[in-house]
C-alpha cells in the first residue's frame, strides 16, 4: 500500500507534464500552422540590393505579378501588399489574397516591418507572427516606383509587384529578363492572376 505523501509527491510531476503538454500542444499547432515552410533554392547566390529605397515613396498598395510559392501563400491570387509608415518608423504590413482564384473568399494577414540597413532602407525584417522575423530585401526597383522586385539571402522566396494590377506585356517581358538576371529559376515562378 502506498504512502498518501508519496503518492501526492508522485502526482505532481504528472500533473506538470500534463499541464505542460495542454500549453505546448497549441503553441506548437499555431507555429506549424503559421511559420513559413520554405520551398527549393532558387537562386543560390542572392544579389545585394541594387539601390537605395525611398520608404514614403514605396509605401502604398502593390499588385504581386509573380513569386515563388511560399506555404503562406499556397492558393492564394488576386495578391497585394499595401505598406503605411508607421510614427515610430517601422512598416505596417497588410498583405492580401484571394483563396482559389480571383474571385476567391479573402485571406488577410497584418505584420510589421522594420529597417535593418538604415543607409539604403532596402532591407527589411518582417513579421507575422509574434518575434518571428523574416528577412524582406528589394533587390531592384524602378526610380518612379512603379515595380519592384523582392527576395531575402536563402533564394527560397520570391517576389514581383507593380502599382498597376495588370501592366502592360513590355513590363512584365522586362521583369522577366530583370528576375532571370538576378539569378532566379525562372521554372519555379508562380504567375499570380489577377
Amino acid at each position: 500500500m502506498m504512502d498518501p505523501f508519496y503518492g501526492a509527491i508522485l502526482k505532481k510531476p504528472v500533473l506538470a507534464a500534463t499541464a505542460a503538454t495542454a500549453v505546448a500542444a497549441p503553441l506548437a499547432l499555431l507555429a506549424w500552422k503559421y511559420y513559413p515552410r520554405p520551398g527549393p533554392v532558387g537562386n543560390f547566390s542572392v544579389p545585394e540590393p541594387a539601390k537605395a529605397v525611398d520608404l514614403r515613396r514605396y509605401m502604398g498598395l502593390w499588385f504581386e505579378q509573380y513569386r515563388y510559392d511560399a506555404s503562406f501563400e499556397k492558393g492564394l491570387e488576386a495578391v497585394t501588399a499595401e505598406y503605411s509608415l508607421n510614427r515610430n518608423g517601422t512598416v505596417r504590413v497588410v498583405n492580401q489574397g484571394r483563396k482559389g482564384g480571383p474571385n476567391g473568399k479573402i485571406s488577410k494577414s497584418v505584420g510589421k516591418a522594420k529597417v535593418e540597413d538604415s543607409a539604403t532602407n532596402a532591407k527589411l525584417k518582417v513579421s507575422f507572427f509574434g518575434p518571428f522575423y523574416g528577412n524582406y530585401w528589394v533587390l531592384d526597383h524602378c526610380d518612379n516606383y512603379e515595380w519592384s522586385i523582392v527576395g531575402e539571402p536563402s533564394g527560397r522566396y520570391l517576389w514581383v509587384l507593380t502599382r498597376d494590377a495588370k501592366p502592360g506585356i513590355d513590363m512584365l517581358q522586362d521583369l522577366e529578363a530583370r528576375v532571370r538576371a538576378l539569378g532566379y529559376d525562372w521554372s519555379l515562378i508562380h504567375f499570380t492572376q489577377q
